[in-house]
């Protein structure tokens, strides 16, 4: 079994994205994961995760980004069809009120088992649950890009998204905000590919929000 997980470049000037650096962390301790950074550019996503796809050919794809503000690792439930973003990619494109695909579905679901997933997050003891909303910015745009490749030319191969908190180097660099050692976040992401590995169906406990 092949695993594809993905990670960001650093941008927004970050000197690092979490993400990137706890993907790295989970393959070199994963056999079965392959790494891969993706740009920060909203125009090249698609395709750079096409050649990633058709390169290594794997049974299951994650990607991961970061979010600054939270506080856990969360798997994401739902992508959208909407682009609209606060702050340019690192190529200075800065897209508002757009659709990530012109007349494409309004969203897409996961189809990697996050309820599982962060269940057992955290039971390892590591702070996580399942979000429902990946943002409109580049996360968002990512996650939607992966699944409609897997709806229209991938067909039969599972993916999904995650997100992981801030790195502490990150949070003291802005004063300010959560964070988790990439270590931890590392070893949440090999918890979500064994999950995935393992898990067939989704578990059915409830792990909706109010807000």
């Amino acid at each position: 079994m092949t695993v594809l997980m993905t990670g960001f470049e650093p941008f927004n000037g970050s000197a690092i994205n979490p993400s990137w650096e706890a993907v790295s962390l989970a393959a070199e301790r994963h056999r079965e994961v392959v790494a891969v950074r993706l740009p920060c550019e909203f125009d090249t996503t698609a395709a750079a995760l096409r050649a990633a796809i058709e390169r290594h050919r794997p049974d299951v794809v994650v990607c991961v980004g970061q979010a600054g503000r939270r506080e856990e690792v969360t798997p994401e439930y739902v992508a959208i069809n909407v682009l609209d973003t606060p702050i340019p990619d690192n190529v200075g494109t800065q897209p508002r009120d757009l659709p990530v695909l012109e007349g494409g579905p309004a969203a897409y679901f996961t189809s990697l088992p996050v309820k599982a997933a962060a269940t057992a997050i955290r039971a390892a003891g590591i702070p996580g649950s399942v979000s429902y909303t990946a943002g409109t910015t580049g996360c968002n745009h990512a996650f939607y890009c992966l699944m409609h490749l897997l709806a229209t030319e991938f067909l039969g191969l599972r993916g999904g998204f995650v997100h992981v908190p801030f790195s502490p180097e990150q949070s003291a660099a802005r004063g300010t905000g959560p964070s988790l050692p990439i270590e931890q976040s590392a070893a949440a992401l090999q918890i979500v590919v064994e999950t995935a590995l393992s898990t067939g169906e989704d578990a059915k406990a409830s792990a909706g929000a109010l807000h």
